[in-house]
């Protein structure tokens, strides 16, 4: 048997193994319970339409003619999490407009951002060479005319949009993004896909919401396709995070009926701003980009 003295000693040591084991295996449960403040967040949303919920209700009486909604995503992040929010975003803006103001009286985009900015999220790009608006008219026009039937846009157009995003609006996004990170250079900055217009095969009973002719369904979404690919290039490129909706949204396109559908049709549809994303749309898109984030 250990002496006595000897036997204090092994006891002693067992002790301190013991407690500094206990240290070791409780310090990280600890931790990991402390939850993250985020009300000390300075965020600041910039960005289109999309960011700015046009059409969505209620309107920021602040700025009309930027058609900024207080339930937009940017809201709905900034209410769930706590962090202080300085909104921008202005319904039509174009990359440019995140460096030269917009409107009189609306201020270049970036000049929200300082060095003290935590978060910046973002939809920019699909108003670039009116890339949205003009695919979208240009292929209800031909499917009216054609009954729905054929390609019609995409026999009169071609590559046109296609090429327009790769010379001018992806180079233009990574100018934009550049200049955001300049400005809040210890941000970290989100810059968020655009959520699905159109199915992937056409709808027939869809042609009275959404009159693009059969063929010319996924030229569309081909176009949606080939901008977010670039969008995601530009932030992956510039050191932000990319927010996919290719499978978020994927059955919630315009086609899609009241409390199922985020964006709106371009006819009979629940806003006054058509093909935009509704209520639900901003707040799945809120859902998304906390996902991504790590946010909540």
């Amino acid at each position: 048997m250990p002496k006595p003295a000897l036997r204090n000693v092994m006891t002693a040591s067992c002790a301190a193994v013991c407690a500094l084991a206990l240290s070791l295996t409780a310090a990280p449960a600890q931790a990991a319970t402390v939850p993250f403040d985020y009300t000390t967040l300075d965020y600041a949303a910039l960005g289109d339409s999309y960011s700015a919920g046009s059409g969505v209700l209620p309107v920021d009486l602040t700025n009309l003619l930027c058609l900024r909604s207080t339930a937009n995503y940017p809201h709905v992040i900034a209410s769930r999490t706590g962090a202080r929010l300085k909104d921008v975003t202005c319904g039509a803006a174009q990359t440019k407009d995140f460096t030269q103001a917009q409107y009189p009286g609306v201020a270049p985009q970036v000049n929200a951002l300082d060095a003290g900015t935590d978060l910046v999220t973002l939809t920019i790009g699909g108003n670039d060479n009116g890339t949205f608006i003009n695919a979208v008219t240009a292929c209800a026009a031909a499917g009216v005319l054609s009954g729905g039937r054929g390609s019609p846009c995409k026999d009169s157009n071609g590559t046109s949009f296609d090429d327009q995003i790769d010379a001018s609006t992806y180079p233009a996004l990574k100018a934009a993004l550049g200049s955001v990170r300049a400005k809040a250079p210890n941000a970290r900055v989100a810059v968020l896909g655009y959520p699905w217009i159109t199915p992937a095969v056409a709808d027939p009973s869809c042609f009275a919401k959404l009159p693009v002719a059969s063929g010319d369904v996924p030229y569309l979404r081909g176009i949606q396709t080939h901008l977010n690919a670039v969008v995601r290039r530009a932030a992956e490129e510039t050191g932000s995070t990319y927010v996919d909706f290719s499978r978020a949204s994927d059955g919630h396109d315009a086609c899609k009926p009241v409390g199922t559908r985020w964006i709106e049709p371009l006819l009979f549809g629940n806003s006054v701003v058509p093909v935009h994303p509704n209520a639900l749309g901003e707040r799945r898109m809120a859902d998304r980009a906390m996902d991504v984030l790590g946010l909540g």
